[in-house]
């Protein structure tokens, strides 16, 4: 189908729009590259899709990109199915880990959001959703002849494993913390990460329109305009009337099959009951209580709380690099470095720790200016680990780590 309007034809004045348009829209920062969006990645998900295109008017890159940002959505309730192909070995539940950047819960409890929700990083699921406004908020991941669910009501966060019955509860600060580590579960929540990738280094353009969950939508088609990145294409479909994104796949540089899409397949905007909402702890359950201090809170939420995306309100630039990494390049192919502060690299032999070299079976030894390392590779996200303790992260081939390590930053 047709493309409504894109960004390489339209020349420097809607070049120039789509900047202003971004202004408009602030949450969209430049990015560490695509990173966050890697830090939990869905995979394809068939036939989300209903037949037949609908007909829409016509609408620019920029106003869609717009609708998305002034979307006002607060109310609603569905089925998520979500899956994951990065293309990581079966190693026992550790690639969710690896993939989600998350580490294991210091509580202990497997009703802990900070490590249940990794398993969004490998397999398929199917996730129910309901949202009633900033202070209500519930998700549920369905298993196999189980259920863990996650709840924000009002001051409280509480997380359920039906397998283990096991409860983790939590308490949201006063002062209203926001929620910046979240983990991220639904396709609004993947396309605030991607719409922050949105700068010169990108093309955007509407392909035409579809029909998700019963919902018309446009296509809204981003792609680096680098290379170098792993990056192939990122499609969102928003709802034509409300501007919510229903559906969101990225597909790889590399071909195949799509590494990250989530989509509704049902969807209501009405507002859920308020019964929704309410948890009591069953009989018998083992019963953990969190850090009850805003800080503690913001990890407790564990990633249902809000529909604008980490670190819409921070003001902070990614870009800029923090305390402990920085950043090298721009947009698409944007590296983290980060100094571990542990010499020696990767073990390879028992000696150092990693017996029959396991870790090192799964990396690729490379050398160069920066002396030697191993990169970590995954069908998204790449890692280069040096042997003076560097680390260099990012959504680009090995071969772009590797110049970035030789320029000796």
């Amino acid at each position: 189908m047709a493309r409504y309007e894109s960004d390489d034809n339209s020349g420097a004045e809607d070049t120039g729009a789509l900047r202003s348009g971004r202004r408009k829209a602030a949450r969209y920062g430049v990015p560490v590259a695509v990173v966050g969006v890697a830090a939990v990645t869905i995979g394809l998900v068939p036939a989300l899709a209903d037949s037949g295109d609908p007909s829409l008017p016509k609408i620019t890159a920029q106003q869609l990109i717009e609708k998305i940002a002034q979307s006002d959505v607060e109310q609603l309730s569905g089925t998520v199915k979500v899956s994951t192909d990065l293309g990581l070995p079966n190693l026992g539940g550790l690639e969710s880990s690896l993939a989600s950047g998350v580490a294991p819960s210091e509580s202990g409890s497997s009703a802990d959001p900070t490590s249940k929700l990794t398993e969004l990083a490998a397999g398929t699921h199917t996730l129910r959703v309901a949202v009633d406004g900033e202070d209500r908020q519930k998700l549920s991941l369905m298993e196999s002849a189980a259920e863990y669910s996650l709840i924000h009501n009002g001051k409280d966060v509480w997380g359920f494993d039906s397998k283990s019955n096991e409860v983790y509860h939590g308490t949201v600060g006063q002062d209203g913390a926001d929620h910046e580590d979240e983990v991220p579960s639904t396709p609004k929540d993947f396309a605030d990460e991607a719409l922050k990738s949105v700068d010169d280094t990108t093309s955007v353009t509407v392909d035409g329109t579809m029909r998700v969950a019963g919902r018309d939508a446009y296509k809204l088609l981003v792609k680096p305009k680098q290379s170098g990145t792993t990056v192939g294409a990122i499609s969102i479909a928003v709802d034509a009337k409300n501007g919510m994104p229903l559906k969101f796949t990225l597909t790889p540089a590399s071909g195949g099959a799509a590494v990250v899409d989530a989509g509704f397949t049902q969807v209501s905007f009405a507002k859920p009951a308020a019964s929704t909402f309410d948890f009591t702890p069953p009989k018998g359950a083992k019963v953990t209580e969190g850090d009850k201090s805003a800080e503690g809170a913001k990890s407790s939420s564990g990633g249902i709380k809000s529909f604008e995306g980490p670190g819409a309100k921070s003001g902070h630039d990614p870009a800029k690099g923090s305390e402990d990494h920085k950043v090298l390049g721009k947009g698409w192919n944007s590296i983290a470095v980060i100094d571990t502060g542990t010499q020696g690299g990767v073990p390879s032999g028992s000696s150092g720790g990693d017996p029959g070299g396991f870790l090192g079976s799964l990396g690729d030894q490379v050398s160069g200016k920066f002396g030697k390392g191993m990169v970590f590779s995954t069908r998204l996200v790449n890692a280069l680990v040096t042997d003076d303790g560097k680390m260099y992260v990012g959504a680009v081939t090995k071969d772009a780590l590797v110049k970035a390590a030789n320029s000796g930053q």
